[in-house]
């Protein structure tokens, strides 16, 4: 099995050159996620990769989004970012009561990028290593139809499916609405499986048992059973990912 991985990573390099890019400055975790993404398929996962490259030289030419850019998504303070949660990946947390569907959808799309890269390098101890992973809650508590964003939510999923391949470790959704059901519904028609199965609606109080554990008290804020306050993404510092050594 060993040997096999090997090679379909030789493989994928290879497909690499001939698409007229290069690995140079990326370690073989940050290849792997692409060929894990791809169900370990070579020239899939190389043209994956090159595509991805295109779309961050384009989409993110500073190598970072700075808050400056997405202000006005930033204001309602609707993002958290706790910390390390029991995995030893950085937990984020959506108030989805405080969202309302962006007018600017580019700006929004700077924004998924921003949340992504932020949380992601929030995990990072020393030097980067390619498949650092976050875990994500979606609190829907007192969400209401003007808080629905089903054109939001589908981008973020795709965007973290075709840019950020392997960089969810796990999503807990929590507070589900009854109306919302049939939204997110229609969302996951969008979604790949390997995105689904990442994906846990916590409804039961034995399934919210098994969420506190899983996440730890220490960063779960109070409201969720926890015993940490929350901790607003702006306030939190982070080393920037940048389009460099193993990103």
């Amino acid at each position: 099995m060993a040997k096999d991985h090997e090679l379909k990573l030789a493989q994928m390099k290879e497909f690499i050159q001939q698409l007229g890019s290069s690995v140079e400055k990326y370690g073989d975790p940050t290849l792997e996620r692409f060929l894990i993404a791809t169900s370990m398929d070579p020239n899939k996962a190389a043209n994956m990769f090159v595509s991805w490259q295109k779309w961050r030289t384009s989409f993110v030419p500073l190598g970072f989004i700075p808050d400056s850019e997405v202000v006005q998504q930033l204001e309602p303070r609707k993002i958290f970012l706790q910390g390390l949660c029991n995995s030893g990946h950085p937990l984020m947390i959506l108030n989805a009561s405080k969202h309302y569907p962006a007018k600017d959808q580019h700006q929004f799309k700077k924004f998924v990028v921003h949340v992504l890269d932020k949380g992601i390098a929030s995990a990072i101890r020393g030097n980067e290593i390619g498949n650092e992973k976050i875990v994500v809650i979606i609190d829907l508590q007192q969400v209401s139809y003007k808080n629905v964003d089903a054109h939001g939510l589908i981008s973020a999923f795709q965007f973290l499916q075709a840019y950020y391949p392997e960089r969810l470790a796990k999503l807990y959704m929590l507070n589900m609405p009854r109306f919302f059901v049939s939204v997110w519904k229609m969302i996951s028609y969008f979604l790949e499986k390997a995105t689904l199965h990442k994906i846990m609606i916590v409804t039961s109080e034995e399934e919210r048992k098994h969420f506190v554990t899983e996440v730890g008290k220490e960063v779960l804020p109070e409201v969720f059973g926890g015993e940490a306050k929350f901790v607003a993404l702006q306030d939190v510092e982070a080393p920037r990912l940048e389009s460099r050594l193993t990103f």
